[in-house]
């Protein structure tokens, strides 16, 4: 029964007590500077490729950090974790998306929360430079397909544990609260980037993407239901949502995972706090601090978040770890 009842994330600053502050300030206004990744342009298997940055500490434990929806390796959350680990000596891997990091990919598919096959071959990448033990920590869809490579994939003995952060676990009513109240300020911000990459992609390949409904996009329903789940082998808008929400594939981890999530996070429904299911798991951990926004969890007097610091103490305390702090 892996629920932690009393999170230690409690006291942040007044200020940060707001939701939407909190995770506007994360988004927006903290930076925090890449370290001196080296970048590799990782070949997939179905000829496309994506791009991998990475820092060598140690040569035998290395995280590896997963973007939210419009992220990419560099993102503000991905650089603070990668110094946190870092100054743990631990060799970091932040991998981008198809279409992410700034440079487009080769083929009509973009990525979407249930891209566990790319991935995968993040793992085997970093599992072939001979780690004895890899960690994942995804944030927000990071997170998502963290939990479902958990749920769906037999994972190598290597990979010792995940931690994921402001994880929506049930896709299809965590997309119907962003079209709510001040939430539809994100939602906008997401179909902006994401139409101006729909077009880019419309222009390369004209017979799979339809250019005039593009222009109609105003949430994730049309996103999801015109593109997403045609380009990637779903049914329908529906079908996609309910084959990647972790909410169905939590029951089949066997691996030890923390997920964080924050009572007052503006993108997430109350499925979203899969309560039942960690009660009943032994590998699936849930933790629900009343703080901390959407990929935020700002602390007094630092410039780290509560999360990396977590997700450090986790991979040190669970079952399946080999090294100590």
């Amino acid at each position: 029964m892996p629920i932690i009842e009393q999170s230690e994330y409690n006291l942040p600053s007044i200020i940060h007590r707001n939701r939407h502050i909190s995770t506007i300030y994360a988004a927006l206004f903290k930076k925090f500077d890449a370290p001196g990744y080296t970048r590799e342009k990782h070949e997939l298997s179905d000829g496309d490729f994506i791009n991998i940055d990475f820092i060598i500490s140690d040569p035998k434990k290395a995280v590896i950090l997963c973007h939210g929806l419009e992220g990419d390796s560099r993102r503000t959350y991905n650089n603070s974790c990668a110094a946190y680990f870092q100054e743990k000596d631990f060799s970091v891997f932040a991998w981008n998306n198809r279409t992410c990091g700034g440079e487009m990919n080769r083929l009509p598919r973009l990525y979407h929360h249930g891209a566990v096959d790319d991935l995968d071959q993040v793992v085997q990448f970093v599992l072939q430079k001979g780690f004895d033990e890899v960690y994942l920590i995804g944030y927000s869809m990071g997170g998502v397909q963290l939990l479902n490579y958990f749920g769906w994939t037999k994972i190598d003995e290597r990979v010792k544990a995940g931690v994921c952060i402001s994880v929506p676990t049930h896709i299809a009513t965590s997309a119907a609260v962003l079209k709510q109240g001040f939430n539809r300020v994100y939602l906008k911000n997401f179909t902006i980037d994401i139409k101006k990459k729909l077009k880019y992609k419309a222009a390369q390949f004209p017979d799979f993407i339809n250019r005039d409904q593009i222009d109609k996009i105003t949430s994730f329903d049309e996103v999801d239901q015109y593109f997403t789940a045609p380009l990637h082998g779903f049914a329908s808008r529906d079908d996609y949502y309910e084959r990647v929400s972790p909410e169905f594939s939590l029951k089949d981890i066997t691996t030890p995972v923390l997920i964080i999530n924050s009572l007052d996070d503006p993108f997430l429904s109350e499925r979203c706090y899969p309560r039942a299911i960690s009660q009943d798991s032994a590998f699936v951990y849930l933790e629900t601090p009343k703080y901390g926004g959407h990929c935020a969890f700002p602390l007094r007097n630092s410039t780290h978040s509560y999360v990396e610091k977590r997700a450090f103490e986790f991979f040190t305390n669970n079952p399946g770890a080999i090294f100590k702090a």
